[in-house]
């Protein structure tokens, strides 16, 4: 299902909305919306992957899900569990914003990327891939996009189910799912283990490299009376990944024995107020995140680094009419506070370091709609940063409605991304030091488009421009061998094609489609040369399926990948190289025996593609799986 919609103003907490209104098919709830919106007044540009299609996939990772999006660049550095990078609209890796439940979810210990490669798909009912600057909306991190999450919502009723799936590498995945409620509260809960023995992912014919994943998570509500009520969610992740890292001595790709422990969980505690019905509303909530990662070759301690984030954050909005006008006020606010460690055994603790840094915002956001005929948004945040200049970002958009089933949207938004405490601070003896004098980097950007929906057709058509200026980049000195960070003098550019349809001939039936054209270039100095984005295609696209007859249901993807560009650093002066492009054909077949009980096989990578993300690493080729799910009081 491919949708567009508008993202209210929000301090990063979830939505308190009934589940009726999340589960029609006419109203679009965002993980970050204040109130249901229609989505033929929609001026934000999102892709949807809604519940059918992920059960029907039944991807063990949410990243192999996020390939079939417009616009989405994934790169994996090897096989499941190696780090993933996901870059919107030719973007960073760390300009892509992770929500989950509303929860900002980018590890501080890890640079302040969003670990993909430790997103399961256990759990997850809805993911929304907002594309473009969203700083306004959301706060930093959010140049490129935002991805999010939505989890199994606690609702009114009780059931469970519990799944099983074996295959390809030795792959074991188990989960289960419970739900508990009535009108007073509910609760959701669910969990999974997933581990692989892998591939040697240098492809030297060593070891192979493996991973495990073991996740859980829930919500709950509790209505304390008609204008009260409370909420709570959760996600707490564990991974052990093996990799192929960088011989010591040359530093060069080897067949070594390098393993990373990961850990990241976040608790979200609000309450919802609503005095006066549903036309005044107040959310008051607080966020806490702790990440922890260890790095091992072998049986020796290399390094390790943890992060904390508290977010303390209120929300109010406030409906009303001036004659034909329907208005949305909304003013929002968050104090955060983050902290850094970082220690390590090869250095004798020379690279150890402590530091926190603390950030509040402001944002306002203006909606108004004349019918269906004229939809508008403002947003405009203010960031006070501690450390580096204060900041403030903008976001206005419109939706109009030309004649009968199409309609034409119109946005700009702007987008910020903090440097990283490694950025900042990190020190590696004779090796990198950091500069605490970096500035946040910054993009602005525009998108127009077309768009056509009737009740079995939506068609969408969007050209976009973006730039990105300070930069932050790598620097070398050639005199002292020293590596550090700097913002660049030049401006960076990227502009951009995405066409995506869905349609369902029959109700049964649903067909997707999507193309994307991207021309992403890069000027580290004022003025000089501009070159190509690596790890960016400039062609992608993406088929999709989603079938049920009777007891048996179907889900099919392909996934193209164009050529694109990386930097082979095993040889110097390091070149850059071209990676061929592939496509990725994953399909999955259940047939349910009863009303409890559902049969499935599922094949990856069907055409056997021999493909790398990243130069260097290994993908796997065709695997095959089979399982069962059993279901109790759905």
């Amino acid at each position: 299902m491919i949708l567009t919609v508008l993202l209210a103003a929000q301090a990063g907490s979830p939505p308190a909305v009934a589940p009726s209104q999340a589960e029609s098919p006419e109203i679009i709830v965002t993980a970050t919306s204040l109130a249901p919106v229609p989505e033929k007044e929609a001026p934000a540009t999102v892709t949807i992957l809604d519940e059918k299609r992920i059960e029907g996939l039944g991807q063990p990772l949410a990243l192999d899900l996020l390939r079939l999006a417009p616009g989405v660049a994934v790169a994996s550095a090897g096989p499941p569990g190696s780090q993933t990078q996901v870059r919107i609209r030719g973007a960073e890796a760390n300009h892509t914003l992770l929500l989950i439940d509303g929860i900002r979810f980018n590890d501080p210990a890890s640079g302040n990327e969003p670990r993909f490669e430790l997103l399961s798909s256990e759990g997850v009912r809805r993911i929304e891939i907002v594309r473009g600057p969203q700083s306004a909306l959301f706060g930093a991190e959010a140049i490129g996009g935002v991805v999010a999450l939505s989890t199994l919502a606690a609702a009114e009723r009780t059931g469970g189910s519990a799944s099983f799936e074996a295959g390809s590498h030795d792959f074991r995945r188990g989960g289960l799912r419970a739900t508990l409620g009535g009108e007073g509260g509910a609760l959701a809960l669910y969990g999974g283990l997933q581990r692989s023995d892998g591939i040697d992912s240098v492809g030297a014919g060593g070891e192979r490299d493996g991973y495990e994943n073991a996740t859980i998570g829930g919500s709950g509500r509790l209505k304390a009376s008609d204008a009260v009520g409370f909420s709570l969610a959760g996600r707490f992740v564990t991974g052990t990944s093996d990799f192929d890292g960088l011989d010591p001595g040359t530093f060069r790709r080897a067949d070594t024995l390098d393993a990373s422990h990961n850990h990241i969980g976040a608790l979200r505690l609000a309450t919802d107020i609503r005095p006066l019905g549903s036309k005044l509303g107040l959310t008051l909530g607080a966020t806490m995140l702790r990440s922890a990662n260890r790095n091992r070759r072998g049986e020796e301690r290399v390094n390790r680094t943890a992060g904390e984030r508290l977010v303390l954050d209120g929300l109010g909005s406030f409906e009303l009419s001036t004659g034909a006008v329907e208005h949305r006020l909304s003013i929002a606010g968050d104090h955060e506070k983050e902290e850094f460690k970082a220690r390590d055994t090869g250095f004798g603790g020379g690279t150890n370091q402590d530091r926190r840094r603390d950030r509040s915002a402001l944002v306002g956001e203006w909606q108004a709609s004349l019918g269906e005929r004229l939809t508008t948004n403002l947003a405009l945040r203010r960031d006070w940063f501690e450390g580096f200049e204060d900041a403030t970002t903008v976001r206005a958009s419109a939706v109009a409605r030309l004649f009968g089933p199409l309609s034409a949207l119109l946005s700009y938004g702007q987008g910020i991304a903090r440097p990283s405490f490694f950025e900042l601070f990190g020190f590696f003896p004779n090796s990198f030091v950091g500069n605490p004098e970096l500035q946040a980097e910054r993009s602005r950007g525009v998108e127009a488009g077309l768009r056509y929906r009737t009740s079995r057709l939506d068609l969408n058509l969007v050209g976009y421009r973006q730039r990105l200026k300070d930069e932050i980049v790598g620097t070398f000195d050639a005199i002292s061998f020293l590596a550090s960070t700097a913002n660049a003098s030049g401006a960076s550019r990227r502009r951009g094609l995405e066409i995506e349809g869905a349609w369902r001939p029959l109700e049964a039936l649903e067909m997707t489609a999507s193309y994307s054209f991207l021309d992403a270039e890069e000027q580290q100095v004022r003025g000089g040369t501009l070159l190509r984005e690596v790890r960016r295609p400039r062609h992608s696209g993406s088929l999709g399926a989603d079938a049920r007859w009777g007891a048996l249901s179907a889900g099919l993807s392909l996934a193209y990948v164009g050529k694109r560009q990386d930097v082979d650093f095993d040889v110097f002066p390091s070149r850059r190289v071209t990676l061929d492009d592939y496509a990725l054909l994953d399909a999955r077949i259940a047939y349910r025996v009863s009303a409890q009980m559902e049969g499935f096989v599922r094949i990856a990578n069907a055409f056997d593609a021999r493909y790398q993300d990243v130069v260097g690493y290994a993908t796997p080729g065709r695997t095959a799986y089979a399982g069962v799910r059993i279901r109790v009081g759905e």
